[in-house]
C-alpha cells in the first residue's frame, strides 16, 4: 500500500514512477539491519541536503545469508519513530520509504535517477564491484557510497560479540565426539561457514575421524573476519576496496578457515593424523600446499576453486580428494 511517505515498488513497476522520481533523493538501499543511534546519525549527515528514500527489503535476511542472525534487513518498526519525528518537523525535506524485494533492485535503479545512493556494508553477497547493480550505476556514471552500518568501532565490536552469542544459538554445530555421516558432516561445514562475517564469501570446515559407519566429529573452523568479525563491514571489505577479481589471493579481511584449523592444531586442540576434512570450497593454493604436510588423509568439498589446484596439489601428496553434494545444502558461488 502506497501512501505520501510509503512507496511500494510492487505498485510502482508497472505505473508511473513520478511520484518516486519527483523526490531526487538519496536513496539509502535497503540494507541489513543498523541500529536508531547509526539511522540517525546517517539522517543528520544527509537530510539538510534534500529528500531521503530508504530502501526496505521485503526479505527478513540479505539474499545468499538466509537465517543468518548477522545478515538480518532492517525493519521499519527500528527507526519508525525517528522517520515520523522527521516527517512532523518543518523540514522542507522528508523520508520516504520504498519496500520492495531484493532482486528488484538493479531495474530500479535502471529507472531511478536517484541524486545518490548509499550501500550499507554487509547488505548484499559477494563483491560489490562484481553485482550488476554496480555495472548499472558505473555505466550511467551515477554517484554511490559505501559505507558503515555503524556508528563507531565500539558500536561494531559491541554489536559484533552480541551476534556471536546468538550465532552460536542459532546454528548450533555438533558437541564434539559425536557420529555424523558423510552427508552431515559437509553439512556441519556449511553451518560452520555461516558464521562468518564476511560477506564476500563464508568457508566453513567440519573435521571427523573415521569410525565405522561414518565420522567421529571432532572440530569445525570458518574463515573470521579479523581483528573482530565486524571490522570489515565497519571499514569496508578488502576486496572492494582494491576491486579485486574472484579468487584473488591477495586481498582478504580473514584468516581462512584452513587456516584456523591448522592453528587449533597447533595449539594442541586436537590431531590431525588420520583424520577426514570436509570444506564447503577447495582450498585456495597456499591453504593446499599447507594441507600437504599434515596428516589429515582424505578432503571432501563441493564447490570448486582456482581451477581445481588443490585436487592436483593434495593427489599428488597421496591425499584422497572427492567432491560431495548433499541434498538440502545450497552452493555459495
Amino acid at each position: 500500500m502506497m501512501t505520501e511517505h510509503s512507496l511500494d515498488w510492487s505498485q510502482l513497476a508497472f505505473s508511473s514512477k513520478k511520484p518516486l522520481r519527483d523526490l531526487k533523493a538519496t536513496f539509502i538501499v535497503a540494507p541489513r539491519e543498523i541500529s536508531p543511534e547509526r539511522f540517525s546519525q546517517l539522517i543528520k549527515e544527509r537530510l539538510p541536503s534534500g529528500n531521503i528514500v530508504l530502501g526496505l527489503a521485503k526479505e527478513d535476511y540479505v539474499d545468499g545469508f538466509e537465517g543468518q542472525p548477522h545478515f538480518r534487513t532492517l525493519k521499519l518498526k527500528s527507526v519508525r519513530m525517528i522517520i515520523d519525528k522527521v516527517n512532523r518537523s518543518k523540514s522542507p525535506y522528508k523520508i520516504h520509504t520504498l519496500h520492495y524485494f531484493q532482486r528488484e533492485l538493479n531495474y530500479i535503479l535502471q529507472k531511478i535517477p536517484f541524486k545518490n545512493h548509499l550501500f550499507i556494508n554487509g547488505s548484499w553477497h559477494k563483491a560489490f564491484h562484481n553485482l550488476a547493480v554496480y555495472y548499472t550505476l558505473a555505466n550511467q556514471s551515477r554517484p554511490y557510497e559505501l559505507i558503515s552500518p555503524f556508528v563507531s568501532e565500539d558500536e561494531a565490536k559491541a554489536y559484533t560479540k552480541a551476534l556471536e552469542r546468538e550465532i552460536k544459538k542459532s546454528i548450533p554445530l555438533p558437541v564434539s565426539g559425536t557420529g555424523l555421516s558423510e552427508s552431515e558432516m559437509m553439512r556441519t561445514a556449511f553451518k560452520a561457514a555461516a558464521y562468518s562475517f564476511d560477506y564476500n564469501y563464508q568457508t566453513g570446515v567440519a573435521l571427523g575421524k573415521p569410525v565405522k559407519g561414518g565420522y567421529r566429529f571432532i572440530a569445525a573452523t570458518y574463515n573470521a573476519v579479523v581483528p573482530f568479525q565486524g571490522f570489515a563491514m565497519h571499514h569496508g571489505a578488502a576486496r572492494e576496496t582494491h576491486f579485486s577479481p574472484p579468487h584473488d589471493v591477495n586481498h582478504y579481511d580473514t584468516v581462512h578457515a584452513e587456516v584456523e584449523l591448522i592453528l587449533g592444531a597447533a595449539h594442541g586442540r586436537f590431531d590431525l593424523k588420520d583424520t577426514s576434512l570436509f570444506i564447503n570450497t577447495l582450498p585456495c593454493p597456499t591453504c593446499s600446499r599447507m594441507f600437504t604436510e599434515t596428516g589429515i588423509s582424505e578432503f571432501f568439498y563441493q564447490d570448486d576453486h582456482s581451477s581445481g589446484y588443490a585436487i592436483a596439489m593434495l593427489e599428488a601428496a597421496d591425499k584422497k580428494v572427492s567432491r560431495i553434494v548433499p541434498q538440502g545444502v545450497v552452493s555459495n558461488v
